[in-house]
């Protein structure tokens, strides 16, 4: 992990596509229910293709053929869920 809170990316080839995956540190996610919310609200956005969100390690993974692409409506959506919650990009 760098010292942004970013875990180094990996590839994965996918029916035929490149996905990329990014795991991103969270700050004050706040409850279990919150990160189920969230990764549900994450997995429905255009472009995405997998997500996890983990209360107990306080970090999401993001999976999608571009990761920076889709951030900023990562980052809106999760605000929606938990408006104190920061993720480290």
């Amino acid at each position: 992990m760098n010292r942004r809170g970013v875990k180094g990316n990996a590839i994965a080839i996918k029916k035929g596509s490149i996905i990329m995956k990014k795991t991103f540190k969270l700050i004050d996610l706040d409850c279990a229910n919150c990160a189920a919310k969230m990764e549900d609200a994450i997995k429905k956005l255009p472009g995405v293709t997998g997500a996890t969100v983990s209360f107990l390690t306080q970090k999401m993974t993001v999976e999608a053929e571009d990761v920076d692409a889709v951030m900023k409506d990562v980052v809106k959506c999760c605000k929606k869920v938990e408006p104190d919650c920061e993720i480290v990009l």
